[in-house]
């Protein structure tokens, strides 16, 4: 297969091994890369920590609309003939609109909707006793379920899970059915994960929309303390939010919130037991849990890219032309592996500091719920490494095949914990 096709295909970022390997000879043989796969409308992969950078603080002129996330050229068909065809103005196959596919002045208003909600000084007064309570909860599951689970199947999905649907309010009876749609949305390359078309239903956005809609319809004749209440209800230029903006603003908070995180979680544990010396180093020293955080989340990228396109004018990058209508796709998995800025970037160490990774984004989009997902993290291996003897595998991990979203679906553990 060509390199190209390679750079899009979901197998490839299902096995690490490769698609670091790829990324690593990007990043040194053309970092700014003009990529064009069968099937794929082209576009510039940008590699290195540098260039993403520079991308991500240029927000005026690099937009995510009309492209934010890659997709082929059959996706996209299939999005504009289910919303009527593309919009003539922007381009855009669909009107879901999420903050990710926002900008300016737009962006910063959908934005600032929830934004108290998301930063630390009240996420510390309503929620760290919460997730506490919740890391507990979980850790005590994988006692129940010792001495072996699974831990990315039985333990971390659930935990984030839990978490972000409270402050959305979602029952806890949904919650299976919030996880299920959410793999089939950011999983759908993936065949673990996918939904079986032949059930008669692959519109997995529909489904969200269906279930969004109702909760809009009861917020608005019964507002409660939840954020669901606050989207609902909120107003954008004094006017109320339409019902697609409405849905799109929860499925962002519902998938967002919690798959990425449970992905850190996951992939964090297995970089402890792959090395014990870090291991031992957190157990001794339970205040680098900060630094630990941050280390993980470098590790795991759960979120790999964002797409730009450039407004106009052309830019230069690296002496490549990039021209006015040109998407580019910011590789994220790539950036927080690279040389230049960490010179040992494969080397999991739970004491570095001033750890400049780009997991979150950077500038006018960065990551909504980065200060929540931070808490969530340390909450859960506080109490796990407190409580922990001993963990080893049993078995090889699995990853998600997935371009866009991606972590470990399988995490056979054996472990020994004491209890709280």
């Amino acid at each position: 297969m060509a390199l190209d096709d390679l750079l899009v295909a979901n197998t490839t970022y299902g096995d690490e091994t490769q698609i670091h390997g790829l990324l690593t000879d990007l990043r040194k043989n053309d970092p700014v890369h003009w990529t064009a796969p069968e099937g794929y409308r082209p576009f510039w992969s940008i590699a290195k920590h540098a260039d993403i950078m520079e991308i991500e603080k240029l927000n005026d002129q690099f937009h995510n609309e009309p492209r934010s996330v890659l997709m082929n050229q059959e996706a996209e068909h299939n999005l504009a003939a289910m919303w009527g065809g593309p919009d003539p103005k922007t381009g855009r196959v669909s009107p879901l609109r999420t903050l990710i596919d926002m900008d300016g002045e737009d962006h910063r208003a959908y934005r600032g909707l929830t934004q108290a909600w998301f930063m630390p000084v009240n996420l510390r007064k309503g929620l760290e006793a919460r997730t506490v309570e919740l890391a507990k909860r979980y850790v005590d599951r994988m006692m129940e379920l010792g001495p072996e689970c699974d831990f990315a199947k039985d333990i971390a999905v659930y935990y984030p899970l839990h978490v972000i649907m409270s402050i959305l309010g979602v029952p806890e009876s949904d919650e299976m059915k919030m996880l299920k749609l959410t793999q089939e949305l950011f999983g759908g390359g993936d065949p673990d994960m996918q939904r079986d078309r032949e059930e008669g239903n692959s519109n997995v956005i529909a489904d969200f929309f269906m279930y969004f809609n109702a909760m809009t319809e009861a917020r608005r004749a019964n507002p409660g303390e939840d954020l669901a209440t606050v989207i609902a209800n909120g107003k954008i230029g004094g006017a109320p939010l339409g019902p697609i903006e409405t849905a799109s603003y929860y499925i962002i908070v519902a998938t967002a919130g919690h798959d990425t995180t449970s992905s850190s979680i996951a992939g964090g544990l297995r970089a402890l037991i792959e090395h014990p010396d870090q291991l031992k180093k957190l157990k001794d020293n339970p205040e680098l849990l900060n630094t630990a955080v941050d280390e993980i989340i470098r590790w795991v990228t759960p979120v790999q890219h964002f797409m730009r396109t450039n407004m106009g004018p052309d830019y230069t990058l690296r002496g490549k032309t990039i021209k006015t209508g040109d998407s580019l796709q910011l590789l994220y998995l790539s950036g927080n592996r690279d040389e230049e800025v960490w010179p040992d970037a494969y080397d999991f160490r739970v004491d570095r500091e001033n750890n400049r990774h780009v997991a979150f984004g950077y500038g006018a989009h960065v990551c909504l719920g980065q200060h929540l997902a931070k808490m969530e993290i340390k909450a859960f291996f506080k109490e796990l490494i407190g409580r922990l003897d001993s963990i080893e595998m049993t078995g090889p991990s699995k990853r998600v095949q997935s371009t866009f979203v991606s972590g470990l679906k399988t995490l056979p553990v054996r472990y020994k914990l004491r209890a709280a």
